[in-house]
């Protein structure tokens, strides 16, 4: 359990560098970029004089490597700054559209499990059959697809052709969310508010988005699955098993896949940064009032606080799964040692 601290202490540790090497990138490749905050703010038609007052009130006049200073000097103060185009913190629409993105993701990566893990298990318990090439196939094509021409395929699939679920979106026009937003995790507060038509709004909405997540990286978990259950159905075990008789689809699904499960519990967290990357083309695929989408916006405005704010809480939570699933991990595979 101490070499477990050490190792949780240390990973936290590395986090810092990790986040002070990406601002710095963010930084300068923010600032090299064609365009001007000011000028964007105000139009192209703004008079000098009067861009040059703003450009100093934000201190967009002073010398890059003193710019630099002030942002890393508020970040280390846990200050993220404030928004240069709306004047609010930059904490403000981030925790606003934080549980719309985190939402997403989560239902995303349930469906990419649920679909991936079973079909590569199927595969490789039928391998060398059309079924098992069948089953490749999709995991290979799927793989391919950009993720926001899987949304704008299940839109039309879906949403316009057969007119069945909602094709932008949190809630309906006819669902008040004053009534039941708490935490901004529409699922979860629809559930305390004991709001069931409400919830069944929200799921509907999210059902669309979550499921174009789930699709595009369910390849990955599929591929994964089946290599792994086919080493693990050559072990020992399995074949006592089958030998005392037991049903060919518990050998596969109750015995095997527990174990091949742990190399696809370490991709987790790999894959989680994957899935917040596709959130921000789903989001503006399909209106998802997410982070994703803030971050597009604020990007087109230039709005360098919010741009960094974002790249910030991005980092920090690709780094706390992967912590959490090397936790998890370590506690379900006793052959690890840190």
């Amino acid at each position: 359990m101490n070499n477990l601290l050490k190792y949780i202490v240390t990973r936290a540790l590395l986090t810092i560098p990790m986040l002070f090497i990406l601002l710095s990138l963010v930084f300068v490749v923010l600032r090299v970029m064609p365009g001007d905050p000011v000028s964007a703010m105000l139009g192209a038609h703004a008079p000098p004089e009067v861009i040059a007052e703003k450009q100093e009130a934000l201190g967009l006049n002073k010398p890059l490597i003193l710019q630099y200073f002030d942002y890393i000097g508020q970040i280390a103060h846990l200050d993220l700054g404030e928004s240069m185009v709306f004047k609010e913190d930059v904490i403000v629409p981030i925790k606003e559209k934080l549980p719309a993105t985190i939402e997403l993701t989560v239902f995303g990566m349930i469906l990419t499990l649920a679909i991936g893990i079973p079909l590569g298990a199927f595969a490789a318990s039928r391998r060398k059959t059309p079924l098992d090439f069948g089953i490749r196939l999709y995991g290979n094509i799927v793989y391919c697809i950009p993720v926001y021409w899987m949304g704008l395929i299940l839109q039309l699939v879906f949403g316009i052709a057969l007119n069945w679920l909602p094709i932008a979106g949190r809630t309906g026009s006819r669902v008040f969310t004053s009534d039941f937003a708490l935490t901004n995790f529409y699922v979860i507060d629809t559930i305390i508010a004991q709001d069931w038509s409400s919830l069944g709004d929200v799921l509907i909405h999210l059902l669309l988005p979550a499921l174009t997540l789930g699709i595009t990286l369910s390849g990955v978990f599929l591929r994964l699955t089946r290599a792994n259950m086919l080493d693990t159905l050559k072990s020992d075990y399995v074949l006592a098993a089958r030998a005392r008789g037991i049903p060919e689809r518990s050998v596969v699904f109750r015995h095997a896949l527990k174990n091949a499960f742990i190399p696809v519990l370490t991709m987790l967290g790999l894959q989680f940064a994957t899935l917040l990357a596709g959130a921000i083309l789903t989001e503006s695929t399909f209106s998802w009032p997410g982070i994703g989408r803030l971050l597009l916006e604020r990007i087109y405005l230039r709005d360098y606080p919010v741009i960094q704010g974002v790249i910030v809480v991005y980092a920090l939570l690709v780094s706390g799964i992967s912590l959490i699933v090397d936790i998890v991990y370590a506690f379900v595979d006793p052959r690890v040692k840190y």
